[in-house]
């Protein structure tokens, strides 16, 4: 999908005033999600549980060449075609030469964000082939034309009504349809394209150097049909998201469920070893193309790289009251909340994506929720500092933060403007300052008092 990042301000006020059931239904759907969280986490020792997970990340990302090529000749031994995507335009070459060697017409997906950032339908389209989303929000969202607002749920900013009126629109069901009719038109939709389409397409949450062994996780079955059905599988996998022993896995499949939705497993897991041998059920091919696309460039920075743990549990996003407003359509890429602050600059350009480390009140909680301990916060504010030090901001922020400082250096200065500024109405809508802290919280009240003038008060009275 193409990048709208630095539209993000602009974005999110559009939508708070032109669509405001958005904020109710996400907010509904991440509340539930991180109540989940709060319990499931509350059952283990998740302090011991994080801080091996984050020790196991931060290893196999500091050996980040010889776990690939590792997982390389294991996934070749397992009868696997390994693909290397330095850029984006890689990996599309190797999804087109697929596809045109088999002649594929028809194609499901599995839900891969991966396979978002590369703009993997689209390039589908281009080539004449059918693609399906088969996880039902992905569905939802396809028919609708928009992208993810939620890493994990990417359709919850979409309301019961809206959800309705579109199937209604599409397949003629009753406007009052319940959510189980609704769910049986899609299923029989999706079943007809699993049991037709040549090539079925994936990521993955793991891929474990050891062995060379695939790890999805679901609730739905889609992926396990996406993966099994069609002859020919392709899975595109960031290079980040190696494990490097295949038991690393009984930590980190039930702590990314746990982090996700509250599930002590997801209801599915499928681990996938390659190709099927004889008298076996599966595809006949399987390819696994592993995406650079500006990972590795995250890896060198000395102040960003630990971005790269994230397990994309979408629990930062679930904690985030910031995120809770608008859902991550106004983001402007396919990696939103508090992670995608962090990690959109890092795979765009800071240029490109500056005032997404801004959308954020430094509250904590998204690294109080983070299953692998990234330091969010701090990272949003190594970006914002560089976004001042590359000249990226408003040249009045840059100026009022100057006098803010004169200010604040000089108690003369600081009792003459209180003082003054108690005196007369603050122009809220008209300082660019004050107008951008506004938007988002109710209007600045100076108190009647100063605070130095408070305590003497006090001290007279004590």
């Amino acid at each position: 999908m193409r990048a709208k990042a630095k539209l993000y301000p602009k974005e999110a006020a559009r939508l708070l005033r032109e669509k405001p059931g958005v904020r109710e239904a996400v907010t509904g759907a991440t509340l539930h999600f991180e109540r989940n969280r709060l319990r499931a986490y509350g059952e283990v020792s998740i302090g011991a549980w994080r801080e091996r997970a984050k020790a196991v990340k931060d290893h196999v990302l500091s050996h980040l060449d010889h776990y690939l090529e590792l997982a390389e000749r294991r996934l070749r031994e397992n009868g696997v075609q390994v693909h290397w995507a330095e850029t984006l335009e890689d990996a599309h070459r190797v999804l087109r030469e697929v596809v045109q060697r088999h002649g594929v017409r028809r194609a499901v997906k599995a839900k891969s964000m991966l396979t978002e950032e590369l703009g993997v339908n689209p390039l589908l389209e281009s080539l004449g082939v059918e693609v399906y989303e088969t996880d039902l929000g992905e569905y939802l969202i396809q028919l609708l034309g928009e992208p993810p607002s939620h890493i994990v749920g990417p359709a919850i900013h979409l309301s019961l009504e809206e959800i309705q009126r579109l199937f209604h629109e599409r397949f003629g069901t009753p406007l009052d349809a319940p959510p189980e009719a609704l769910a049986q038109v899609a299923r029989k939709v999706l079943r007809e394209a699993f049991l037709t389409a040549e090539l079925g397409i994936s990521g993955a949450n793991f891929l474990v150097a050891e062995t060379g062994t695939l790890a999805l996780m679901e609730n739905e079955g889609n992926i396990r049909l996406s993966t099994s059905l069609p002859k020919v599988h392709v899975a595109f996998v960031g290079i980040e998201k190696l494990l490097p022993r295949f038991q690393d896995l009984a930590l980190f499949l039930p702590l990314t469920a746990r982090a996700a939705t509250g599930q002590r497993l997801a209801t599915f897991v499928s681990l996938i070893q390659g190709p099927a041998r004889e008298g076996e059920e599966g595809p006949e091919e399987v390819h696994v193309v592993l995406v650079d696309n500006g990972r590795t460039a995250l890896l060198a920075d000395p102040e960003a790289w630990e971005t790269l743990r994230c397990l994309r549990c979408g629990a930062c996003l679930n904690a985030c009251p910031v995120y809770r407003q608008t859902g991550g359509h106004p983001y402007g890429y396919v990696y939103s909340g508090p992670i995608g602050a962090v990690l959109d600059p890092g795979l765009l350009s800071l240029e490109e994506a500056y005032p997404l480390p801004y959308a954020s009140s430094l509250c904590g909680a998204c690294l109080e929720a983070c299953p692998v301990l990234i330091p969010i916060p701090k990272l949003l504010l190594t970006w914002r500092h560089r976004a001042v030090a590359e000249g990226l901001t408003p040249s009045w922020e840059k100026a009022a933060m100057k006098a803010f400082r004169k200010v604040m250096e000089s108690p003369a200065l600081y009792r003459l403007f209180s003082k003054a500024l108690r005196g007369l109405p603050l122009p809220q809508d008209l300082l660019p300052l004050l107008r951008a802290w506004t938007e988002g919280r109710g209007p600045l009240k100076p108190s009647p008092k100063p605070f130095h003038e408070l305590w003497k008060e006090v001290e007279r009275g004590g």
